[in-house]
Order: C-alpha cells, then structure tokens, then sequence
C-alpha cells in the first residue's frame, strides 16, 4: 500500500504575513482620501475618483487595485470602480454601520507603539500604560467614538435580552469606563424607565456627555468622575456593564473591580461584560491571543482572559448564574446574576 504524500512545507505563509501591515495602512489611506464615500454616490473611473477626491490618479491607482484584489471593491472591464456589499455596509462614513474607526485606531494609535514590540518582550513593561489616566486619558479620548459602532450591535442585544421596558418600576444602569457611552445609550434607547450612572475619567466623560446629547438622551444619563476602584458606584443599581474594560485592568484590579461591581448592584442585578475572550487552554481564537499581545504593548498588567477565569472572578465576588450571551461583538457576552 503506497503511503499518502504529504504536501511540501512552503514558505508562503510567512511571505504573506510579512505584508501583514500592508492592508490597515491601505484601507486606512481610501477612507482618508474618502474614497468609499465617494463611490458610495456612484461608481466611478479612476480620473473621476482623483477629481472628487483630490488625490492623484498614481496613488488611487495603487490602492485601489488592492482594494480590489481584497474585495473591498469592484472594478468592470471599462476600469469602473464600484462599492462591494461588504464595503458599502461598513467602510462609508456616514453610516451607522461603519467600522472603520477601528481601522483608524490601528493605524494612528497602535502600529506605532507595536514598533517597539522587541524591546516591550524583553523587558515586560509597556510602550505607555494606556490604563493609567496620566498616560490614558488621551489615548481613550481620541479613540473611544472610533470603536462606538463595534459594541453598539452587541449593545442592542443585550437590551433585547434584558427586556427592560417590562421593569415594574425605574431601572438604574451603572456603566463602568463608559467612553462612548455605547452601553448606557442602547439600553436607555430600549426602554423609557432606564437611567444611567456614567462613571469614567475626567478627560474621557466630556466625549460620554456629547454622544448622550446626541441620542437625546442627556436627561437619563449622570455622569461620575475617578478611577474606576476610586470613583463612588453607588447602591442598588440594577445592570451594570463592563464593555471591554477587564484586559486592560488586569487580573487584580479585574479582580477588586468585580467585588465592587458587586457590592453597587441590587438583589437581583445583572452584570453584563464585554471582553475579547481566549479558549481556557489559549490556543484560540487568535483574535484573543492577538490582543493579549497589545495589552503587553498598551498596559501594565492587562490581558485577555477566559469564560472559565473570569467566571471564577465573578464566583469570588458572590454573583451567581454565570452564563453567555451570543452577540454581534468579536465575542459573547458575559452575564451573571447578584443573588
């Protein structure tokens, strides 16, 4: 019996991966130069595109041969460029669904600290700790708003689930590190009785503060100024979220923070948490392991954790009903309940 051929190892991979920066660099530089938005009016050619955009004809070019090469867009045999499904859904500007905030925030605010990633290996300490607020304040500032439309589909999905608009009474939502303010604005969108206590750093609120203005929501929303294990919670509130907040606390602080959590919500309460969640062994999903690589780039202690520990966190602090949620979001929703 002739035993199966293997395939030959290659080199491939590693030449693909070698221009791994390439495609947010290019994707960034069309949404710099509005090229989606443009094209979002109606195909275009090439001299048309440089006309309403303002950018060369050989630059364009380039890029939007890539673009077409990762089915961002389409080109037809006369040279006409026109949006793909994809594109059209989430890399136009003036959409609800866009997503290119995400992309912007990789290629301003973490390509140039992931520079450094050698020496941040070596040493175990941060290009800038991002979690502190002498040193975050900026950096979530400016990004926060570019990362609104990632949570705001999850967001929704747990003001479905939680069905607030059947509370007998007032419901009290505490969002912790709010920055957008994406989870208190959705769930006070789903339900007329819900009022949200905003709690984030004193740079980062105004950014809250505006986003509610401008889901008319301002009336429904107080706003709380500190360090998350500094700043007053208050009692008995009856949801409290955690959008992607834990992995850049680290396990201690995670730790403290969920006790406090705890001990702000009322009998019965639920505590929602958002996170980019790795398999128990970290072997998987590589979305996770990825961004545990940038907690080691960005923070001092931050991370990326499991179902498994961050329930064990939760059990520590006294909730119970530990359980997830499927959501829109690079990862399930983490809920449990306050006995």
């Amino acid at each position: 019996m002739t035993a199966p051929v293997s395939a030959p190892v290659t080199p491939e991979r590693i030449f693909q991966l070698a221009w791994g920066y390439a495609p947010p660099l290019i994707l960034e530089a069309a949404m710099k130069h509005r090229v989606f938005d443009v094209l979002d009016e109606g195909a275009k050619n090439l001299a048309a595109l440089s006309a309403a955009t303002g950018a060369s004809e050989r630059g364009l070019a380039a890029i939007l041969n890539v673009l077409v090469g990762m089915d961002f867009l389409a080109k037809d045999g006369s040279g006409v460029y026109s949006l793909t499904p994809e594109s059209a859904a989430f890399l136009v500007s003036t959409k609800p669904s866009f997503q290119g905030g995400i992309i912007r925030h990789t290629s301003e605010h973490l390509l140039p600290k992931w520079l450094a990633l050698n020496e941040i290996v070596a040493t175990g300490k941060p290009a800038a700790a991002v979690n502190q607020q002498g040193t975050g304040t900026d950096f979530f500032e400016k990004f926060v708003n570019d990362i609104f439309p990632m949570s705001y589909p999850s967001a929704r999905e747990l003001a479905a689930f939680l069905n607030l608009k059947a509370a007998p009474g007032p419901v009290s939502v505490l969002d912790l590190a709010a920055g957008s303010g994406v989870w208190g604005i959705a769930l006070a969108q789903s339900a007329d009785p819900v009022r949200v206590t905003a709690v984030d750093w004193h740079g980062v609120l105004p950014v809250t503060r505006k986003n509610a203005a401008r889901f008319g929501l301002a009336d429904r929303f107080t706003f709380v100024e500190g360090d998350l294990l500094e700043a007053d919670f208050g009692s008995g509130h009856n949801v409290a979220t955690l959008g992607h907040i834990l992995h850049s606390e680290g396990v201690e602080r995670s730790r403290k923070l969920l006790k406090k959590t705890f001990a702000a919500l009322g009998s019965g309460g639920t505590i929602a948490i958002a996170e980019f969640l790795v398999n128990q062994d970290r072997k998987a999903p590589l979305g996770g392991l990825i961004f545990a690589v940038n907690m080691l780039v960005n923070t001092d202690a931050g991370g990326t954790y499991s179902v498994e520990e961050i329930g064990g966190w939760l059990g520590e602090a006294g909730f119970t009903n530990v359980r997830t949620l499927p959501a829109p979001g690079p990862s399930p929703l983490i809920l449990a309940t306050k006995p």
